[in-house]
């Protein structure tokens, strides 16, 4: 990426690089795969413009530009950085789950349940599981609702049905659970915990703790109910 001064400093680019493009000769693909694969290899596209790996910088002199390297980093979004005060981790936390639930940052308040969300996000599902090599739903459910709200949940998906009160699609609130039948119409099978703007967090069989939404067809296929804990109840 190319960071240029202004409008009028761009038209200058694109005039005087149009001659340059109509007269460039692609080399053939093992040409490209060569150069591609030596990290070290400055690669030359058109008169003096130049990318390396890693760095990004443009002299052309006849245009009066010249641009510093940049130096580009990769960086794991998903992971808060060890250095922030507990402000910045909190603003991180409603950044990183606001684009989550497409939702506006200011929005969302609630620190400690994010704090439990994040701890477990992304591991993995295992059938009865209770760590951080792998969790199922109703442990995950019961972990996060009483380390945010400080409510006791029962084990299982079935036995959490039975403590909530039952409530309506439009009432749905933050912390509300929501209740599935994945495995035929006898059995409560699955749980999780309502957010908003229709997403739900939960420890998903395919991609263990996620964030998913209630109108993709498999949820709305499987939905069974939605219910509210007593300690929750306004």
């Amino acid at each position: 990426m190319v960071f240029l001064g202004s409008c009028s400093t761009i038209q200058k680019v694109g005039n005087s690089t149009k001659a340059a493009v109509s007269n460039l000769k692609f080399p053939k693909s093992n040409a490209v795969a060569s150069n591609v694969a030596d990290d070290n290899q400055e690669i030359q596209f058109l008169d003096n413009l130049s990318v390396t790996p890693g760095k990004v910088f443009i002299k052309k002199s006849s245009i009066g530009i010249a641009s510093e390297p940049l130096n580009v980093a990769s960086v794991d979004n998903e992971i808060m950085p060890s250095n922030l005060s507990e402000v910045e981790k909190a603003n991180w936390l409603q950044l990183k789950y606001s684009i989550k639930m497409d939702v506006a940052v200011e929005s969302i308040g609630n620190i400690p349940l994010l704090k439990k969300i994040d701890e477990w996000y992304g591991t993995p599902y295992n059938y009865g599981g209770s760590t951080k090599n792998g969790v199922d739903c109703s442990y995950f459910t019961l972990d996060v609702m009483q380390g945010a709200y400080n409510i006791n949940l029962k084990r299982t998906a079935a036995e959490q049905y039975e403590q909530t009160s039952r409530i309506n699609w439009e009432d749905l609130k933050e912390g509300d659970l929501i209740f599935f039948k994945t495995e035929g119409p006898n059995k409560i099978s699955h749980v999780g915990i309502y957010l908003s703007n229709n997403k739900f967090v939960h420890a998903s069989v395919r991609n263990g703790v996620t964030i998913s939404d209630l109108s993709e067809p498999y949820y709305q296929r499987t939905l069974y109910s939605m219910g509210r804990l007593p300690n929750l109840a306004k």
